[in-house]
């Protein structure tokens, strides 16, 4: 082998190495630490300004996703429904959400069962803060946050209606709100298990409005969500009460510390508290309200059928406008002979 081809290859190699690096950072995690267990050694990630590259790669990941269901899914679907305009929107909006939320309920549920955060509740706040995450935590994360990015510019490509932009921009705001809270304050225990039961009542909520639109008449997954709703909130509350305001304010450390991750104080607390209530509580506003206009709806839609009046019946007998009847626009007598006077010739 000659020096040149050598040479080509050391610096080939080198550009591979160079390139790996780089594409690393955009597909992989970063920030990864090696801890020692009793078994060996565990790989474990913490957050920093790099986790932003990451974020940016799985944006456009998911807006390619989003056209793929689009297109090879939703579409075909519409197109057989005959839906009109509104209908559509709200059709391509809850297919897209039902893929995303079944997706993350069975991811969501698997990273749960497996780091044994349900089998421990007091996993949830102890040895708190939780800097250090598992690969697949942090990675579930991060394409949380891309997802809920990727919705914004969704909005301009899907054509929304003006009248719908400010009710889906409320919403992707708020699950960004808190999904980044819950990763940058390390609270991802709570925030998964938070995840976990909000994302199963979104399924549930958009799951029957697809099956609305294919069948009016079926109100039975309304009913079931809307039972489901009003608990789901409960126990969000009850969970955060409790890991928040019971379990970390009774964590030993409570200094605040942002270089070690640390922010177990009292206005840290309250201030995660009260965002987690107001925002339970504006759903649950919302949702009484639109219960209140959808029953409004359908009881006045019963009166006005109340209130339509019955179709005047025949009468039992034709009222005979002359004695007789009709015939070649002749009235004819009883015995068959014309009503009419006959003219006495003159002699």
């Amino acid at each position: 082998m000659s020096l040149k081809e050598m040479g080509r290859k050391t610096t080939l190699l080198t550009q591979l190495q160079v390139t790996a690096k780089t594409a690393f950072l955009f597909i992989l995690p970063q920030y990864n630490v090696s801890m020692p267990t009793a078994d060996g050694e565990t790989v474990h990630y913490h957050y920093g300004l790099k986790d932003l590259v990451t974020v940016l790669f799985y944006i456009f990941i998911a807006i390619i996703l989003h056209a793929v269901v689009q297109e090879y899914i939703l579409d075909k679907i519409s197109k057989r429904l005959h839906l009109s305009k509104v209908k559509h929107s709200k059709f391509n909006e809850s297919g897209q959400l039902v893929v995303f939320h079944l997706s993350s309920v069975i991811w969501c549920f698997y990273v749960v069962v497996t780091e044994g955060y349900l089998t421990n509740p007091r996993s949830l706040w102890e040895d708190y803060p939780h800097v250090y995450l598992p690969f697949q935590v942090k990675f579930f994360y991060l394409c949380q946050l891309a997802y809920w990015l990727h919705a914004l510019p969704e909005l301009y490509f899907q054509k929304v209606r003006k009248e719908e932009i400010p009710r889906q921009l409320q919403y992707i705001c708020l699950y960004l709100i808190h999904i980044a809270g819950a990763y940058l304050l390390n609270l991802s225990r709570l925030g998964l298990i938070l995840l976990l039961l909000q994302y199963s009542t979104e399924f549930l909520f958009h799951t029957a409005r697809l099956c609305h639109f294919a069948d009016e008449n079926n109100e039975k997954l309304f009913n079931a969500w809307a039972a489901v709703f009003g608990v789901t909130r409960l126990f969000i509350l009850t969970l955060a009460v409790l890991a928040i305001g019971f379990g970390l304010a009774r964590v030993e450390n409570q200094a605040f510390d942002p270089e070690k991750g640390n922010f177990n104080t009292l206005l840290c607390r309250l201030c995660v508290l009260l965002l987690v209530c107001a925002a339970q509580a504006w759903l649950m506003w919302r949702f009484i309200h639109s219960q209140l206009r959808h029953w409004r709806e359908y009881w006045s839609e019963q009166n006005a059928k109340r209130r339509v009046p019955a179709a005047p019946r025949l009468a039992a007998r034709l009222i005979k406008r002359e004695s007789g009847y009709h015939e070649n626009g002749v009235v004819k007598a009883e015995n068959g002979t014309s009503t009419r006077t006959k003219k006495l010739k003159s002699p």
